[in-house]
């Protein structure tokens, strides 16, 4: 069975998201637009899916946010510490906070996430409503609720409407959205915007494009790569802000894809951004390796690494016997990909050499800034091979031992010089001018079929569409 480290299902959903959007908090990108007359300044709801990809530090990530200024706010965040938090401010007085116990922590996860307000309610806690994946959140370290009939900041004529931070250059995203929708003038329930899943009980998209949205409301579903900030439902755009065309994914709620996980990983100071697909060895004591949030034992998988800064990177393929969980990071005796002992395979771009149980021996040439590595995993025949940039740098497989769950990882020596690289696991984070498919939900530079061991193989982008159907 494959290993994924999210909730979502690996099963057909029925209604299929196409496409979500990738915030990065170091390129500052959000999306905003002014606000009109409101339908109701009362009632409003907020829903969209999100996969939130720092989760290992402390820094805050915010949904969205309106902020007239420090003392009149309203925004909801994944606090560092991980709960959600959903703030009111008006002037000094908290005048709603609603901050939950459960926490969320997992990067390869979609969670749904749905808030829900009508001051008019004569009981307080019916004034706001917090839903995580179909499911009413009740259990807060802090529910503190507006008086009845407070005019809801963030649907305000003339305030700023933000999603992806509160209005200011703090507590910017980093994940993905997807399904992001905004109703003025009502308080709706989650199965507005999902359902549960028959068969498995998992909570799932449908279609919301049949619901009232209202003057200020909106409908986002970043299917239009020129205008991510397009309301589908026809109303006013929002503003992009700092994102491109590069920042449209197909990882999404229906098909989440593999990204690098910061929750495991070995030795010092990789650094992960750009929807976790971008990693920096920014501390040269140490080798390290990270690797990714799905792993298989089965089926056939394609990435592409493309080196963007370093020349000492190891990169292949590692069992889930050969990494450490963040709890208990290596800090002495280090950790690479290919080292002895540790059940994982690599690709030493310095050298074009292959290390397999701490011995490198010599596969292939060499690679520098801007080439892309191109690694197929063979679960079904259990061989490994490599390319430069397309071309297969040997058609005879490496052989590798059968059961275990394998990812892909992302490596360093740390012989003296910092590493950078960007990952495509087939929703890519860099541009790509050939558009090879992997015949389904891939888009790669180089193509992902090739002759090995005497045979033709095709492989797939590592997601839960392909592992339901092929591993």
């Amino acid at each position: 069975m494959p290993l994924i480290l999210g909730t979502n299902s690996i099963k057909d959903t029925g209604f299929n998201v196409a496409n979500s959007c990738r915030f990065d908090r170091g390129s500052t990108d959000f999306l905003n637009k002014t606000l009109s007359t409101p339908t109701n300044v009362d009632k409003a709801t907020f829903s969209t899916w999100v996969k939130f990809t720092d989760t290992s530090s402390g820094n805050d990530a915010t949904l969205f946010g309106v902020l007239a200024d420090g003392n009149n706010t309203t925004y909801i965040q994944l606090l560092g510490s991980k709960v959600i938090r959903l703030n009111m401010r008006e002037s000094t007085n908290y005048i709603g906070v609603l901050t939950t116990n459960r926490v969320f922590r997992d990067p390869s996860a979609w969670y749904h996430i749905v808030v829900a307000f009508d001051t008019t309610q004569g009981t307080d806690s019916n004034r706001i409503k917090l839903y995580v994946n179909g499911v009413q959140e009740t259990s807060f370290s802090t529910a503190t609720y507006p008086s009845q009939n407070t005019d809801l900041r963030f649907n305000t004529s003339g305030q700023v409407f933000n999603i992806g931070r509160r209005g200011d250059s703090v507590n910017l995203l980093d994940g993905y959205l997807a399904e992001t929708v905004f109703i003025d003038g009502q308080q709706l329930a989650p199965d507005q915007f999902g359902e549960f899943d028959e068969d498995t009980g998992i909570w799932k998209p449908i279609d919301v494009s049949g619901l009232t949205f209202g003057n200020n409301g909106f409908y986002l579903d970043y299917e239009d790569s020129g205008n991510l900030g397009n309301d589908v439902n026809g109303g006013t755009d929002l503003t992009v802000n700092n994102l491109t065309a590069i920042d449209q994914s197909t990882d999404t709620c229906t098909n989440n894809f593999a990204t690098l996980n910061p929750l495991i990983k070995t030795a010092y100071g990789s650094e992960l951004s750009n929807g976790n697909l971008d990693c920096v060895q920014s501390d040269v004591r140490g080798r390290f390796h990270n690797v990714t949030t799905i792993g298989a034992s089965s089926g056939k998988y394609y990435a592409e690494i493309k080196l963007t800064g370093g020349s000492n990177h190891t990169l292949g393929v590692a069992t889930d016997a050969s990494f450490t969980y963040a709890s208990t990071l290596l800090t002495s005796g280090f950790n690479y990909l290919g080292q002895s002992g540790t059940l994982s395979y690599s690709y030493y771009v310095a050298d074009g050499t292959v290390y397999i149980n701490g011995t490198n021996t010599a596969y292939g040439a060499t690679l520098t800034t801007n080439d892309i590595l191109g690694i197929y995993l063979d679960l079904d025949n259990h061989k490994l091979y490599f390319s430069k940039n397309g071309a297969l740098q040997s058609s005879t497989g490496i052989d590798i031992p059968t059961g275990y769950d394998y990812f892909f990882g992302v490596g360093d020596l740390g012989t003296g010089d910092s590493g950078e690289v960007s990952c495509n696991f087939g929703s890519p984070a860099f541009a790509i001018s050939s558009g090879n498919t992997d015949g389904e939900y891939g888009n790669f530079e180089y193509s992902t079929t090739i002759t090995g061991d005497g045979a033709s193989k095709t492989f797939k982008a590592l997601n839960t569409k392909n592992l339901a159907e092929y591993g």
